[in-house]
């Protein structure tokens, strides 16, 4: 029998993804283990009801059993303008979650999260999400619901990365875990909105396996992103971890002039998260 709509169902979001490839059983059912989708369907029976910040906090407190300090929670506006947050993305999918929660107590949870549109499958969080495509070019009904956002009165959550953090080797720092270098358009953003940028620094790591597949695939220069499968396997191994949340000073809209590149300023901007 065909599972409910709210679940997980693997061959649904392939047939959507990729609807002119056959894939045999075993990878069907491969990609069924990696992404935990037996026992997030079990958690979905036992919570139908609940969706958007009532169902992220169930699933972090009963089925992850995560729990997050907000550090320098006073740096958070207290102002009715909505606001810009900017994190570093170590996670890939339990940061966001997380973020969502914690900044939404303190914003009466009048704010949305912009994020891989693999996510929207998992329809009762979808509503506090907004989606980008991540494996494709993007569709206007995507950048439609992305602009109304940005014009809103919500405040925004958004990892300017685009992708969770690797294993990279940077000059003069050897080999680190850190953020791939960050788009620009959250700066124009920011200004053409005229949003005030709160940054976050959200301290978590994945797994070795993660940064080591994700390591070699890049070496090998293989372009499909394996490793980015492993995101929801990555959720539940961080089953029961307690993460910190650093929150920076808000840095106004108009800082951001012409004495730098819009780039430049996105890699200043960078540079403030993760001296947090």
């Amino acid at each position: 029998m065909k599972p409910p709509r709210q679940h997980i169902d693997i061959p649904a979001v392939l047939k959507e993804k990729a609807p002119n490839v056959h894939f045999p059983r075993f990878v069907v059912r491969w990609l069924e283990r990696i992404v935990h989708a037996e026992e997030m369907n079990r958690f979905l029976v036992k919570h139908t009801e609940e969706e958007g910040f009532d169902f992220a906090r169930v699933y972090l407190n009963e089925e992850l059993q995560c729990s997050a300090t907000l550090s320098g929670e006073e740096n958070i506006p207290d102002t009715e303008a909505p606001l810009l947050f900017v994190s570093n993305h170590p996670l890939g999918g339990l940061d966001g979650i997380i973020l969502a929660l914690a900044l939404g107590e303190k914003r009466k949870y009048h704010l949305r999260l912009i994020v891989n549109d693999i996510l929207m499958f998992l329809k009762q969080i979808s509503t506090i999400f907004v989606p980008v495509n991540k494996f494709g070019r993007q569709s206007r009904e995507y950048a439609k619901r992305q602009e109304e956002l940005w014009a809103s009165d919500m405040d925004i959550i958004t990892f300017p990365a685009g992708k969770c953090s690797r294993l990279q080797h940077i000059k003069g720092e050897g080999f680190v875990i850190k953020d791939m270098e960050w788009h620009k358009s959250f700066i124009r953003h920011a200004v053409q909105y005229k949003r005030n940028i709160v940054p976050i620094y959200f301290e978590g790591k994945n797994s070795r396996f993660f940064y080591r597949l994700a390591f070699w695939r890049t070496l090998l220069g293989i372009k499909f992103n394996i490793e980015q499968l492993y995101l929801a396997d990555e959720m539940y191994k961080g089953k029961g971890k307690h993460f910190t949340i650093r929150v920076g000073k808000p840095i106004p809209y108009t800082m951001f002039d012409q004495s730098r590149s819009p780039q430049e300023w996105a890699e200043w901007v960078k540079n403030i998260v993760y001296s947090l």
